[in-house]
């Protein structure tokens, strides 16, 4: 796969999944627009990358921030050609225990700022009439963990944008949302030592997994490019989970 002369906005694209699209895609020659909140992990991943990688500070949640970010980047590289919603966050609560600004707060990243991105984007895609938009949802908008109310909520939501902005924008515009179980990021590890006994948690997460193993996060970012690029042109309209055979299996006893 190569996206050579191809302009890609990656969301939230300084760490973890993020990082691991944004290594995936400049290796593959693509010019990589980083945004996210960070702006160390930003400066320093732009840096290492060095030509075609500019880092952008922007809260994906805030209008004016989306919308100066994408005119940055097509100021910069000219045109837009990927857009992967990626930046999003987890809080954990039920619906009687989660606020209201918690609430807010995840569904203003994780669905208001996929909307933002998207409606700044996809202009520049109508005009050159091709573009990909890519929705990072979640295995949790399937089968889901106890006291995620907010994050499983905001990844099913993702599902319904993908499904309309393929309809609405179809055919220039492809979009697609890719469903991840546990991917061994930074965040996750950070999740991991606030149990009593870390490595039980982690060994607990392997074995959800039929693959008996996190993803990796360039390892998710190689089928992002490939849903992303040409090999992918039929893919349109719904999510693909990539999720290790995760919900694959019951949890009740086999009978000879």
């Amino acid at each position: 796969m190569s996206f050579q002369d191809k302009t890609v906005i990656i969301t939230g694209g300084a760490k973890g999944i993020g990082e691991g699209c944004t290594r995936v895609f400049h290796r593959q020659n693509a010019n990589v627009a980083v945004l996210d909140v960070d702006e160390d992990a930003g400066e320093k991943l732009s840096s290492e990358m060095g030509n075609r990688c500019i880092f952008i500070k922007c809260d994906i949640a805030n209008e004016n921030e989306v919308k100066d970010a994408v005119s940055k980047t097509v100021d910069v590289f000219g045109n837009i050609d990927v857009l992967i919603n990626n930046a999003g966050i987890m809080k954990y609560s039920t619906v009687t225990t989660a606020s209201s600004q918690e609430w807010d707060t995840v569904m203003n990243i994780n669905v208001k700022g996929a909307f933002l991105c998207a409606k700044y984007s996809i202009p520049h895609m109508k005009v050159k009439g091709a573009g990909v938009v890519i929705n990072m949802s979640s295995v949790q908008a399937f089968i889901t963990q106890e006291n995620v109310a907010t994050y499983a909520t905001s990844k099913a939501a993702l599902i319904g944008l993908t499904r309309s902005i393929a309809v609405d924008y179809a055919p220039e515009i492809r979009c697609v949302a890719i469903c991840p179980a546990a991917v061994d990021t930074p965040l996750n590890q950070k999740a991991f030592q606030l149990s009593p006994d870390p490595e039980k948690v982690i060994r607990e997460t392997e074995a959800m997994h039929l693959v008996q193993r996190m993803a990796k996060p360039e390892e998710l970012g190689e089928f992002v490019a490939f849903v992303a690029s040409e090999k992918g042109s039929f893919l349109t309209g719904q999510p693909l989970r990539f999720d290790g055979g995760m919900g694959a299996k019951s949890g009740g006893p086999g009978t000879d």
